[in-house]
């Protein structure tokens, strides 16, 4: 098994970083065939991931986003690959967010 862990700060607060995970959970949902479920908390969110091979969560704070996830043996292959993915649609989202302010 291989495990990815993406850490991002940022200096959004919880209601603007929700919109932006919910908005990379509808994305990696078409994108990747994932099943995503949204857990909403008092001071943080979790967006719960899984599908064939796969399986994490995204922390949603305040001030960053915490992804984990662990590939199973096929997809552990290609971690590099689905690693760069994940960065690159949460950097866009996040580099989105901040032109909007």
């Amino acid at each position: 098994m291989a495990d990815i862990h993406i850490h991002r700060d940022h200096s959004l607060g919880l209601a603007k970083a929700r919109e932006i995970a919910w908005a990379w959970a509808e994305q990696v949902e078409a994108k990747f065939d994932m099943e995503c479920t949204v857990l909403e908390g008092k001071t943080s969110d979790t967006v719960e991931f899984t599908r064939s091979g796969v399986k994490g969560e995204l922390i949603v704070a305040p001030d960053h986003f915490e992804l984990s996830a662990k590939l199973g043996f096929l997809l552990g292959a290609f971690k590099s690959t689905i690693e760069n993915e994940v960065q690159k649609e949460l950097d866009s989202l996040l580099k989105a967010s901040t032109k909007k302010k």
